[in-house]
């Protein structure tokens, strides 16, 4: 693992594809699956940063996707976005989440940026650009963020350091929450800050033992300027009834459900070539083990589940964008949150059947077959799916609405 300060992300050689369609953006996932896959465990055991993969990946248009059609893009809809990651996903779970927050910075862009703000940042995005993030911060148990948005005389400044910063090693922006004080009071601020920007040093410090080609590491903002029309506002649009928090927590539930299934995909041929029936079952092959074969049925139907509420969930958050209210938004959170529980539970069900059911030779280290475990228990550790259960129950039971935040 390299810790030291990275040069900026090139500027894109060619500018990508514009995806027609939610059907063409779905086959484009498909065909980088595939490609995904020859590589991940590569990727995965000598931790190489996809560099070589990126422009390719950028071409595709795929980063693209979410753009709305009034300013250029497909306008794909939560359901397609939901299974393009998820497909991703079943190929690198790591390369899929690299564009999460890409994602997510677009949907905040959209519901709290002014026309301008959009036209520019979404005609950035169709030129190749494209956006980390630096949302979150350590070293504090109140969750109240450090880095500050400070306006004097000479200009707008940001000031701070942020960690599990995915995305911004190899981004052209870097959207970053700040706090700011206005009035006597801190106001939150989303700020796209230029990845060339003076004082702006990004480390490559994630060492987690999953989803380790993300480039989760650190950023450093040092009294870095900014321009006002870079500044976004955050919390306000937590104020009303917006479909932030379920959209951004879908494509978690996307990568997780996505990583299921490469570990349910790569256990099939495992079982069939090189797996041997245990002495009982009295067969001549383990596809014959008829236990064996009952435990493989339960993890093709909760991946199956999984992806239907996972869809379902999608078509909920599809429907408050259209009608954004207290009623939409919250059906739209309870809906996320229950596929959350199930991709959860249903992808480390999968990673962990894929040695319960292939055995010990399922653990050498030339496969690497461990990489899907350890990514899924890594990303679905982003935030704790017991909540899940509470705001399901609390809102079926007491008809609660789950709270307005990134975090449902």
């Amino acid at each position: 693992m390299s810790i030291a300060a990275l040069s900026p992300a090139p500027a894109p050689a060619v500018r990508p594809a514009v995806i027609r369609d939610d059907a063409q953006a779905l086959d484009v996932a498909r065909t980088f699956a595939d490609a995904f896959t020859r590589d991940a465990s590569l990727r995965d055991r000598d931790r190489l940063l996809p560099w070589d993969i990126l422009p390719e990946y950028t071409a595709s248009g795929l980063w693209g996707i979410t753009v709305p059609r009034e300013y250029g893009g497909p306008g794909v809809s939560t359901v397609t976005l939901a299974k393009t990651v998820a497909t991703l996903a079943s190929g690198d779970g790591s390369l899929a989440q690299i564009p999460q927050n890409h994602y997510y910075a677009l949907e905040v862009l959209r519901i709290g940026g002014t026309a301008e703000q959009q036209a520019f940042f979404n005609g950035r995005v169709l030129a190749g650009e494209r956006f980390g993030n630096a949302l979150a911060e350590i070293g504090a148990r109140d969750f109240k963020r450090r880095t500050r948005l400070v306006r004097d005389p000479a200009g707008w400044y940001v000031d701070g350091r942020k960690f599990y910063c995915t995305g911004a090693i190899f981004a052209h922006w870097i959207p970053t929450l700040t706090v700011a004080q206005e009035d006597g009071r801190e106001v939150t601020y989303l700020v796209f800050v230029p990845r060339t920007a003076e004082g702006v040093t990004i480390v490559d410090d994630w060492d987690g033992f999953g989803q380790r080609v993300t480039g989760s590491g650190s950023v450093v903002f040092e009294r870095v300027a900014v321009k006002p029309e870079w500044v976004v506002p955050f919390l306000a649009s937590f104020e009303r009834p917006t479909t932030i928090g379920p959209f951004a927590q879908i494509l978690h539930a996307a990568i997780d459900l996505g990583i299921g299934w490469g570990a349910y995909r790569e256990m099939l041929p495992f079982i069939r070539e090189r797996s041997r029936p245990w002495i009982d079952a009295k067969v001549e092959r383990a596809a014959d083990d008829p236990l064996l074969l009952e435990r493989l049925g339960d993890v093709w139907l909760r991946l199956t589940a999984a992806e239907a509420l996972l869809e379902r969930a999608g078509e909920a958050v599809d429907a408050a964008q259209g009608a954004p209210d207290e009623d939409s938004v919250a059906r739209a959170s309870v809906a996320v949150a229950e596929a959350r529980v199930l991709t959860t539970t249903a992808g480390l069900l999968a990673a962990n059947r894929l040695f319960e059911l292939t055995g010990t030779s399922a653990t050498f280290a030339q496969d690497n077959l461990d990489r899907y475990w350890r990514n899924v228990r890594t990303h679905t550790l982003h935030d704790p799916v017991r909540w899940k259960y509470h705001a399901v129950g609390n809102f079926y039971l007491n008809g609660k609405r789950p709270p307005r935040h990134g975090a449902l």
